[in-house]
């Protein structure tokens, strides 16, 4: 059975098209739109006629994309930029009008289940007791748990695309006392959570996501051309060091690192103190990078639970979405 996902993140369009058989789930073909959906939403959240064009444009190209690769209609969901939109209801009735994908939203509680979902399928049990952090460009989720879904989870408003509009102005770099607060934010959000991590004592801590893959290579880790299988790990005091070079560059500079791309260069900085203070508040001097994360997630428990149970999960979404009249475009998608 050939399956596909597509995820409509902060900064990017990704689909995923993999063959899933016996119980293995076999990647086949990636590939991703760069959205920068962030950086064209409204001053209040809402996503307007612009930005929705792009979106549109982007997963009517990823289903096409799926069906000329053989697989089915992709499950398709968006995180957090559109999740927390005034006019989510709109958007999402007008993607599936436009494109004929059904996409949904997932609460970050939901995100952090099926991140930690795959990560357990990738570490395997040996890992034991598995700790999970996954930031992404508008919240930082948080797992723990022993067998194959998560006993505690949290969804908090960490991105590090967030915190960087959030929290840093308009000197690049920023300034001294501007990265201070931020690691105090992060500190006084994150005090609960990573009291409960601490408490349980976690044999494996794995972190996911491209914010964490990049901060991992620029502390030393193998590059992606190593392939999956090489082991990735990534330490607190290497971290640390990290968050000190990065706040003395500007963005474009910072894209010339080792690991760090152009268009997360800016949110390199919010990412690192995040991690950091992260690992500093839960005792924990090492992480191991996973390759898996949600969208893999969503394959892997559609391969094993069957698709009712996405059916379930976006249908209040799908109710919801439903009677609002679309956003007007200029034109369809090409």
């Amino acid at each position: 059975m050939r399956v596909s996902v597509v995820d409509a993140g902060s900064n990017t369009v990704r689909l995923v098209v993999a063959d899933a058989e016996g119980g293995v789930l076999l990647p086949v073909h990636t590939v991703k739109w760069k959205l920068r959906l962030s950086e064209r939403i409204g001053s209040d959240g809402e996503i307007g006629e612009d930005a929705l064009q792009h979106l549109v444009k982007a997963v009517a190209a990823a289903g096409s994309t799926a069906r000329r690769w053989g697989a089915a209609a992709p499950l398709a969901f968006a995180t957090t930029v559109v999740r927390n939109a005034p006019n989510r209801q709109q958007i999402l009735h007008t993607v599936r009008e436009r494109t004929g994908v059904r996409m949904c939203t997932l609460p970050g509680e939901t995100e952090a289940e099926l991140t930690f979902l795959a990560a357990r399928r990738w570490m395997g049990w040996r890992a034991g007791p598995l700790a999970l952090l996954d930031i992404g460009g508008g919240s930082l989720e948080v797992a723990f748990g022993r067998g194959r879904i998560p006993d505690f989870v949290a969804s908090l408003p960490l991105g590090a695309n967030r915190l960087t509009r959030e929290s840093f102005g308009p000197h690049d770099p920023p300034a001294r006392a501007e990265v201070k607060a931020l690691r105090r934010r992060v500190r006084h959000d994150l005090r609960d959570v990573a009291a409960r991590i601490r408490w349980e004592d976690p044999r494996t801590v794995v972190v996911t996501s491209r914010t964490f893959q990049q901060l991992a290579r620029l502390c030393g880790a193998a590059p992606g051309r190593h392939g999956p299988f090489t082991q990735r790990r990534m330490r607190r005091k290497d971290l640390g060091k990290a968050i000190g070079t990065l706040a003395a560059l500007p963005a474009a500079e910072r894209a010339q690192l080792p690991g760090i791309s152009a268009p997360r260069a800016a949110q390199s900085l919010a990412g690192a103190v995040v991690g950091h203070t992260a690992m500093t508040l839960m005792g924990l001097n090492v992480v191991t990078v996973c390759p898996w994360a949600i969208r893999e997630g969503v394959l892997l428990r559609s391969m094993e639970d069957g698709t009712d149970w996405w059916a379930d999960l976006t249908r209040d979404d799908a109710v919801a979405a439903a009677p609002t009249a679309p956003l007007a475009l200029a034109a369809p998608p090409a």
